[in-house]
């Protein structure tokens, strides 16, 4: 599979820093949105968004 990687930011103190969770969508990893991302590019988009809720609403 062809390498996908999420880039996210967190600005504080007059400067960013990067982040491997959602600071607005509490418990999302970025590596689960990487995954979905990656399986968009093979599979139907509707099967996609339906893993990818159930890997983000698993505790």
């Amino acid at each position: 599979m062809e390498n996908v990687q999420v880039l996210a930011f967190a600005v504080e103190n007059q400067g960013s820093r990067r982040i491997r969770q959602s600071q607005v969508l509490v418990g999302l990893d970025m590596a689960v949105l990487e995954d979905a991302l990656r399986q968009s590019r093979q599979t139907n988009h509707g099967q996609v968004s339906a893993w990818f809720l159930r890997q983000w609403q698993q505790p």
